[in-house]
């Protein structure tokens, strides 16, 4: 078994989802360099990039991701158990190992979305594809394997049952030799006990008598085994000849029905062409019929707005004397602006005038504090000197 816990490396082919070799005969390719397995004999298979599901194990009907991407899921084969697994690791985290036995069955429940139900592991995987055909990859090595799963159970079941009828061949065998060997007897016994009585040679040999008579029942019973397996083997061999000669006539009959069929598909397509075509006449009596009723609603409405035009028409001539007036009034109101617009202009111009005079005004009061600061250190000077000059004397 390879070690689950590093992800194992792939051949080239097989990365990004490629298919190895045909699983038909479901023969391991080649292990690639720098493989390494702790037992000799685990292979991918086939390897293909999905993000992996499980079913939540409280509720059964939701999904838990096991995986935040979409990772590597491969199948591997180990030759000395003939067993085939379902292997995925996400980093050193092992997030599906799944044994495939014959009773699984890989259901596709959407059109990139697969899952099968793990008995062993108590759980249902899922994988979610990028494409369909991923999918359908993956279901189709999923059925081979689980075929070639099975027929290494029933040649492990035949190899178990030979094994066994060899051991009861020989259990059967054993008693024979051991009672001609105490009827003769070795020569050391001979020399120790010396010659056996009457009554035990009779004894002995009655015994011998009925291995004999088993030993002839069975060569007839299995004589009796080997005429039925002739005869169903010729049986066999007889229904073989006749499905050939049915496969010869339902080969003409498929053909026949294919033929049918393609007519039928012509006709069908014929009748779709014209159906299509009625549903586009219906469309458009449909769009005829909505731009009627929008035709009609809108002369309505037109008729309305006539209506209120004339209404409007008989007020006409009260606008037209309420329009001189208010025409009038609005030319006063522009004289006044007029004189007022002149007002503010002036009244612009001696705010200008007054920021000037405040910055002339500002400019002389700074100089005059300069000149101010300047007399007053002149003066504390001064005062200093007097002061020194009073301690002095």
């Amino acid at each position: 078994m390879c070690e689950v816990g590093t992800r194992p490396a792939l051949p080239a082919g097989d990365r990004g989802g490629g298919e190895t070799p045909p699983a038909s005969a479901l023969s391991p390719p080649a292990l690639p360099p720098g493989e390494k397995c702790r037992e000799m004999g685990e292979q991918p298979i086939f390897t293909t990039r999905a993000h992996v599901f499980q079913i939540d194990p409280t509720t059964k009907k939701n999904w838990v991701p096991a995986s935040k991407q979409a990772v590597t899921v491969s199948y591997f084969y180990d030759s000395t158990r003939n067993s085939y697994r379902i292997i995925s690791v996400d980093g050193a985290k092992v997030i599906i190992n799944s044994t495939i036995t014959p009773n699984m069955t890989f259901t596709k429940t959407s059109q990139k979305f697969g899952q099968w139900a793990d008995s062993r592991a108590n759980t249902v995987f899922g994988l979610g594809f990028s494409s369909e055909q991923q999918l359908s990859k993956f279901a189709e090595k999923f059925q081979e394997v689980k075929e070639a799963a099975r027929l290494a159970r029933d040649r492990s079941q035949e190899k178990t049952e030979t094994s066994s009828n060899h051991s009861q061949e020989s259990g059967r065998e054993t008693p024979c030799s051991t009672r001609a060997s105490s009827v003769n007897g070795t020569d050391d016994e001979k020399a120790s006990h010396g010659t056996p009585s009457d009554a035990q040679l009779k004894t002995e040999n009655d015994k011998l008598k009925l291995a004999l008579a088993q030993s002839s029942s069975n060569v007839k019973k299995w004589e009796t085994e080997l005429q039925t397996l002739r005869e169903s083997n010729a049986r066999l061999t007889s229904a073989l000849q006749e499905s050939a000669a049915s496969i010869e006539h339902w080969k003409n009959q498929f053909s026949i029905c294919k033929e049918e069929n393609d007519q039928l598909r012509s006709k069908i397509e014929e009748l779709e062409e014209q159906c299509n075509e009625i549903d586009k006449e219906k469309e458009r009596n449909v769009q005829l019929s909505r731009r009627l009723q929008e035709l009609e609603t809108e002369l309505q409405d037109k008729e309305l707005e006539l209506e209120d035009l004339r209404k409007q028409g008989e007020v006409i001539p009260q606008l037209m004397t309420e329009c001189e007036s208010l025409s009038q009034k609005l030319q006063a109101a522009e004289k006044r602006n007029k004189d007022l617009e002149e007002k503010v202009r002036a009244l612009r111009m001696e705010v200008e005038e007054s920021r000037h005079r405040q910055t002339n005004l500002k400019t002389e009061l700074q100089t005059f504090l300069d000149v101010l600061d300047g007399k007053i250190d002149e003066l504390h000077d001064f005062r200093q000197g007097l002061s020194k000059l009073g301690i002095n004397n």
